[in-house]
């Protein structure tokens, strides 16, 4: 049977309930996932003056073909943005500027070691998200940045957000689409803190002087990302949850939950209702943590399909600024890609094809009994085959047929390069 027949038949189960097959690929076809570019180089990026991994992140796996300059990076960017059904965004780094074999520390950073990226997004259709880079520097090396008792180490860090934030705006304009320009820092300590009030009160300070300059927050939108522990900070994080829940929240700026940021039975699909109750949006890093923020690729499991589910029942598509927030260099980098962006999208198709508004009523009306028993029954829906019509009718291969395609591009691209 064509996949042309099978959505035919699947379609008419889903219609029975009242759902729209049409407008949810209508409703998927305007949300544009941010793809992290550094799961393509292991976060490595393109500094002159490179430095080891710090901030409590690493990668594990030495998979051959990693891309080791910005022309590679993109190649296999596009290659993965051929197999992922859509029109998305990438985000950028601060690491990743390109800026001709010239030393530029990250305070100093400009719009222009970003065009060659902004030539690039424009060809192929993209938006640009942009994070600054507090990690993997002399400045950072002791684990505080931001936090830092030194007024100097601070001031530098400042004024790379601040760049940061002019980047962003840059990418907005040139784009004709907003930037979220998104903060995460690796500032704690080790062992139990002291006093864990005065790092906090000089982190807000450096927030509240980044914030100042002038910067149109219709083309950058700033976020903040918390986390709850690293390595080298496994005792006490300056940046919290509740540090940045309240700061996003009183000074109108982005909350961005991390799936691996919070505690091994947290989970972020459960706060997306309640922080959209009090800001008009909020952004999200979807990854798959497994014990700790290990930043595994995503797949379809239950918590990626109860984010998919609390995006759509709260008809806040148009809300959450979705991003995705993995590294593994133990596959296939664009492999790797592939499987957690359509995994993501694929999410959002499932939440959309339920009879939502039906649910909602059985529980207004405290029939539990019919609310457990469809959502179990929709589990096992024939949700594959509309998945895979909406692939073909995006252009995109369908079922597991994109594996070929990355087969032929590491034989043909990515096994002749020098890692």
């Amino acid at each position: 049977m064509s996949v042309k027949e099978n959505f035919e038949r699947a379609k008419g189960q889903y219609e029975k309930w009242g759902v729209s097959v049409e407008d949810a690929f209508a409703k998927l076809k305007q949300v544009p996932i941010s793809i992290h570019c550094w799961q393509g180089d292991d976060i490595g990026g393109f500094e002159v003056d490179q430095q080891e991994l710090s901030g409590g992140i690493d990668v594990t796996g030495d998979y051959p073909g990693k891309a080791t300059t910005p022309e590679e990076l993109r190649s296999d960017l596009e290659k993965a943005l051929s197999l992922i059904p859509g029109k998305h965004k990438i985000n950028l780094h601060a690491i990743y500027a390109e800026t001709d074999g010239q030393v530029v520390d990250r305070n100093e950073l400009e719009p222009k070691h970003f065009e060659n990226w902004v030539k690039w997004a424009k060809e192929n259709d993209l938006g640009l998200d942009f994070n600054p880079t507090l990690f993997s520097h002399p400045k950072a090396a002791d684990g505080l940045t931001l936090a830092h008792p030194d007024k100097e180490i601070r001031d530098f860090w400042i004024q790379h957000c601040i760049q940061s934030r002019k980047i962003g705006e840059y990418f907005g304009r040139e784009l004709g689409q907003p930037a979220l320009n998104n903060i995460w820092i690796p500032d704690g300590y080790k062992d139990i803190p002291s006093d864990r009030l005065t790092p906090r009160k000089r982190l807000k300070d450096s927030l509240d002087e980044i914030f100042a300059a002038d910067v149109d927050e219709s083309l950058n939108i700033d976020a903040v990302e918390s986390k709850l522990f690293g390595i080298g900070s496994e005792a006490y994080v300056v940046g919290s949850h509740e540090f940045y829940m309240g700061y996003a929240m009183k000074n109108n700026k982005l909350c961005l939950l991390d799936s691996g940021h919070y505690h091994p039975t947290e989970v972020i699909s459960n706060k997306i209702s309640s922080l959209l109750l009090f800001s008009d949006r909020l952004a999200l890093h979807v990854s798959r943590p497994v014990r700790w923020d290990s930043d595994h690729v995503v797949i379809l499991d239950d918590e990626l399909r109860e984010i998919g589910l609390e995006i759509v029942r709260n008809d806040a598509l148009d809300k959450v600024m979705i991003g995705l927030d993995f590294f593994d260099a133990s596959i296939n980098r664009v492999a790797a890609w592939t499987i957690g962006t359509r995994n993501m999208i694929k999410s959002l198709l499932y939440a959309l094809l339920l009879p939502n508004e039906h649910l909602k009523q059985l529980q207004e009306e405290g029939n539990f009994t019919d609310r457990l028993a469809l959502m179990e029954e929709f589990k096992t829906y024939p949700f594959g085959a509309i998945w895979d019509y909406y692939c073909e009718q995006m252009g995109v291969p369908a079922q597991e047929n994109w594996l070929q395609e990355v087969k032929d591009y590491e034989t043909n691209v990515l096994s002749k390069r020098n890692s």
